[in-house]
């Protein structure tokens, strides 16, 4: 089989090849009410899921693009394809799939990280999953893994009561962008005192140009239970840019735990442009984990909200943007209860001109008595070219609250770096070393398997560095 990759820039990023696009289904460029309609149609969506979209288009349309973060001007919602089903039908067995789905997932290596340490998987190529399966027992126990596309029809109850309660349409543009042509995604439910013990997945590959990619997730953990959800994300490096923006909704009951991890590994012709949001209730934990490498333009502030009393949340982050790159990401706290805690422990890489930015917002409302928040912001410059910048936010309006904030920015260490290269190591590789000890707070909360792999491509990332 012939590889079309003329189009593509490989550079060094070894996730950068396209395969052959042979779409099923495929909508013309352009957002209007006709091209979400006809999503809709595709869908075979109940009518009150229709009527969410087209009140959501019309919002988007009236909402002004966001005049700070990262600079999003170059982005043309006409220019884009909102809508792409790579296959008739989703998968149980990989070896179902088209050829170059297959090898792509392949080359990749989720099947394999499928079989080692995983309950389940969820993988989805442009617009659609393609591939679904759980363990078995997990299902005994009632547990539901599933695309969001299924779950609103068969789990419609469900999905009305939570959907878009968090994360309304109105709160942003990208989010009204998404809840008008969302597609994919997954849909999690957690009995009560139910344990998921090993990671569920879902795995995110753009493979077409000028392409817009808006999967929709919602995971909802009742009393006493937990579960681990884990994401990734690769593309084809083109020459022309496409659009990411997710919503995630996320409902911690009480005493439940959530951890939620995210290896965001995009190439650097995607616009990545996320909405996450989570409600801790009274004794729930919920966890971000967030690793930015990827991408042109990140923006991305996962928030929390601390609904109930002794409810804790925490965001561990690592952002690292090279050349063209803008890394703008951070974290909200909202405690709106007593006894509420979180942490928010936040690391930057900035290298070859690229630009970091730390923008957060700890809120602790008038009755979050005693609530205590404390954040470490810490950001690396690895050459003289390249910017950071920390934009924190404090809004407290409780009596006794506590309230730590620490942030550093620093250079690559001379001293470490002439010890390690007089010890024989490439400077690269010194500078490799140093930086995986810069962000080995947040690296030792990610699963082994994914630790092994963010370390190497902090590896990867950092060649060519020297300046």
């Amino acid at each position: 089989m012939k590889n079309k990759t003329k189009k593509a820039l490989s550079f060094d990023y070894r996730y950068g090849f396209s395969m052959p696009s042979q779409p099923v289904t495929k909508t013309k460029k352009g957002l209007s009410q006709k091209i979400v309609t006809e999503i809709s149609k595709h869908k075979k969506e109940p009518l009150w899921m229709k009527n969410i979209r087209l009140e959501s288009l019309a919002l988007f349309e009236k909402k002004p693009m966001p005049s700070w973060g990262a600079d999003l001007s170059e982005i043309n919602f006409k220019n884009i394809t909102y809508f792409l089903r790579a296959t008739k039908s989703q998968k149980q067995r990989w070896e179902e799939l088209p050829q170059e789905i297959k090898e792509t997932y392949d080359r990749i290596g989720v099947p394999e990280a499928e079989k080692k340490f995983l309950s389940g998987v969820s993988a989805q190529y442009e617009s659609e999953v393609v591939y679904e399966q759980m363990n078995k027992e997990l299902k005994k126990k009632g547990v539901i893994f599933c695309n969001m596309d299924t779950a609103v029809k068969k789990h419609a109850s469900i999905v009305k009561k939570y959907f878009g309660k968090l994360i309304p349409a109105n709160d942003n543009k990208f989010s009204a962008l998404n809840t008008a042509v969302w597609s994919g995604g997954s849909f999690v439910y957690i009995p009560k005192n139910t344990r998921v013990d090993l990671p569920l997945q879902a795995y995110f590959r753009i493979n077409s140009e000028r392409f817009g990619q808006f999967e929709r997730t919602l995971i909802i953990a009742e009393e006493g239970s937990y579960v681990h959800y884990t994401e990734g994300c690769t593309a084809p490096t083109y020459s022309t840019n496409s659009l990411h923006a997710a919503v995630v909704e996320i409902f911690v009951k009480k005493d439940a735990r959530v951890r939620y991890t995210t290896v965001q590994n995009w190439s650097n012709n995607i616009y990545n442009l996320v909405t996450k949001r989570a409600r801790a209730e009274e004794n729930a934990t919920m966890e971000w984990v967030d690793c930015n490498i990827g991408s042109k333009k990140t923006m991305k502030y996962p928030a929390i909200h601390l609904a109930g009393k002794n409810a804790h949340g925490e965001m561990l982050s690592i952002a690292l943007a090279g050349k063209g790159q803008h890394q703008d990401a951070g974290a909200k706290m909202i405690h709106l209860a007593p006894e509420t805690t979180s942490r928010v422990i936040s690391k930057s890489i900035a290298k070859d001109g690229g630009r970091t930015s730390y923008r957060g917002l700890i809120h602790i409302a008038p009755n979050a008595k005693n609530a205590k928040s404390h954040v470490i912001c810490d950001a690396l410059l690895v050459d003289k070219e390249s910017q950071s910048d920390t934009y924190p936010t404090m809004k407290v309006h409780a009596k006794n609250a506590q309230i730590e904030h620490e942030a550093t920015t620093q250079k690559i260490d001379e001293e470490k770096l002439h010890y390690l290269t007089t010890r024989g190591l490439e400077e690269e590789q010194a500078k490799g070393l140093i930086v995986n000890g810069f962000i080995e707070p947040v690296a030792k909360e990610i699963p082994f398997e994914y630790a092994i792999e963010l370390n190497r491509l902090i590896n990867l990332e950092m060649e060519g560095s020297i300046g």
